[in-house]
């Protein structure tokens, strides 16, 4: 028998992608601020539980819509295996009820009360008219998720105390901000909103005072209320849990075992090295004792500013170094800016993607923690995985192919496995194209691969409560805990004791997340050697720069699809 063939009228994947992601921002306005297609969305996003489930039933719509879309190239055949994989991951997670508990300290519901509005255009009266509207219904999105959080503790879905206290810190931290006046009053009343006219003057300090009601509301209800509520809760998550949120970072099914031992592995031979790269620092030093010498000793950058310049040039020269050479770097996307990130964020650096027609640039974030001297070894490396070739040349690429292949496989439907494996990937380009020299260079960049090694280590060892190895570790044969986890990072690390803690937490508030650096980096490597022996074995060469550019030309990929799709290029 012959199956049916879709009638000719039914729309294709990447139609039925798309009209989701227009879905979407309908249901969510952070979706359309994040692509810059819809600038005056004056709404807050509804974090409450009706919210989420609404989000949840069309996205049961559009699995219905795609089970009889057509199918006409390989680009929808990607974009239909890809919508499905993610809507199905999404809902799992949902069904789960793991939008009930939510808290953690980076890249949770609660920080996009002050994240969208880094994204909003702020050039014209109108557009500060947009943003004092949107900013007055901060309290509104505050209470949704307040709500959420109580809808959790009445079903048993509640995050750990740490990640309680982890946020309240965080809230705190944006009230205090300003001298006091909070965050969102220094966004509108600062150098931010040098272009405000006076006129909108009382409603955007109406608006910021709100917000920090709202904002000081929620963070008292999550000390007084929630933390006595989840005392009892560990702060690992269990097996079950942590392979449904493996499964949304990296769109693939995990085998656990497999990848903490691998990462034990990887652990290893990223330690051999970096005892060999820490005598060329400082002969007869550790690793550690290296990291030490650098940062009191190696070169520097002096002042928040000077820092911000410094990174801008770095990316800058990277792309003019790299286009034409290593990968075909589109005009739209070499723009670039370098930032300070806002009080209260993450202590990482982190970098937010273009809008879709690029009249927000992609952009990169430094924390500064303090401080107000910036040894270079810790950057370098790090500015190559944020900006350049890192996230934002694949970022950018993207946005710039969003209308040959979908606005859901270049923007919403990104998987961080295929994201961050990327970035990490190009710090390796890196070192492999030579650009590593400068002393410390190359130290820190084996710092930051061992870091992601770490990672797959304690990632899953703390979620799945396995046991430290004896050949490898202190602590033989006990059971991974968090004190454990930050104790054997601390002494695999040069950064700050506050930057350690700090991980910790995220990846106990954000199991799975973690590992997807390594893993990804992992599938990119393996995709490239297997394209690589291919055209060698047909009797041709090996282009590098025609297989990057046309590996960023893909669009957002689970780990099994990407690593396949990459070796056929």
């Amino acid at each position: 028998m012959v199956p049916e063939q879709p009638s000719s009228s039914a729309p294709t994947a990447r139609q039925v992608a798309d009209r989701w992601v227009d879905t979407l921002a309908d249901l969510d306005p952070s979706v359309g601020t994040a692509l810059g297609t819809r600038p005056d969305d004056r709404r807050m996003p509804d974090l409450s539980p009706a919210g989420a489930d609404e989000k949840a039933e069309a996205s049961r719509r559009v699995l219905t819509a795609l089970d009889g879309a057509l199918v006409l190239d390989d680009d929808d055949r990607r974009c239909a295996t890809l919508l499905r994989e993610r809507l199905t991951a999404q809902l799992a997670v949902h069904d789960a009820g793991e939008h009930l508990a939510a808290l953690r300290p980076l890249a949770s519901p609660v920080h996009g009360l002050q994240s969208i509005f880094l994204l909003m255009p702020t050039a014209t009266e109108h557009d500060w008219d947009v943003v004092a509207d949107r900013m007055a219904q901060v309290p509104a999105a505050a209470d949704g998720f307040r709500a959420s959080l109580e809808e959790g503790l009445r079903r048993g879905v509640r995050s750990a105390p740490r990640q309680a206290d982890a946020v309240a810190g965080q809230l705190a931290e944006w009230l205090a901000a300003d001298d006091g006046r909070g965050w969102h009053a220094g966004f509108v009343g600062g150098a931010a909103a040098a272009g405000a006219p006076e006129s909108l003057r009382a409603r955007l300090d109406a608006s910021a005072q709100d917000a920090a009601s709202g904002i000081d509301r929620l963070r008292t209800w999550i000390v007084e209320h929630y933390r006595p509520a989840v005392a009892d809760v560990p702060d690992a998550v269990g097996r079950e849990r942590y392979l449904l949120a493996a499964r949304l970072h990296t769109g693939a099914d995990l085998d656990p075992d497999e990848a903490y031992a691998w990462g034990w592995e990887e652990l290893a031979r990223i330690e051999s090295d970096m005892a060999a790269e820490a005598e060329r620092v400082l002969p007869g030093a550790t690793a550690q004792q290296a990291l030490a010498y650098l940062d009191e000793h190696g070169e520097a950058v002096e002042g928040v500013d000077e820092v911000r310049v410094w990174l801008q040039r770095m990316m800058d020269t990277a792309i003019a170094e790299l286009d034409g050479t290593v990968v075909d770097v589109a005009d739209p996307v070499r723009r670039v800016e370098a930032m300070i990130a806002p009080p209260g964020a993450a202590a990482a650096p982190y970098y937010t993607r273009p809008s879709l027609d690029f009249s927000r640039p992609g952009r990169t974030w430094l924390p500064t923690l303090g401080r107000d001297r910036f040894p270079t070894w810790d950057l370098i490396s790090t500015w190559y995985h944020e900006g350049v070739p890192g996230h934002h040349l694949q970022l950018g690429q993207w946005a710039h192919r969003a209308g040959d292949l979908s606005v859901f496989q270049t923007s919403v439907g990104s998987i961080p496995a295929t994201t961050e494996g990327w970035a990490l990937y190009a710090e390796r380009l890196m070192d492999e194209l030579g650009y590593l020299t400068t002393p410390g260079a190359r130290l820190g960049y084996l710092d930051g691969q061992r870091m992601r090694a770490v990672r797959v280590v304690v990632d899953i060892g703390m979620h799945l409560g396995l046991t430290i190895p004896s050949a490898h570790a202190s602590h033989p044969g006990e059971r991974w805990t968090a004190d454990l986890a930050e104790e054997f990072f601390a002494q695999r690390s040069g950064s700050p004791a506050a930057f350690v803690h700090s991980e910790i937490e995220r990846y106990l508030g954000w199991p799975g997340q973690a590992i997807s650096y390594k893993l990804g980096e992992r599938a990119w490597l393996s995709g490239r050697q297997a394209a690589r022996s291919r055209r060698e074995a047909a009797g041709e060469a090996f282009d590098l720069r025609a297989w990057h550019t046309a590996a960023l030309g893909l669009g957002s990929l689970g780990l099994d699809d990407l690593e396949r799709e990459l070796g056929v290029l």
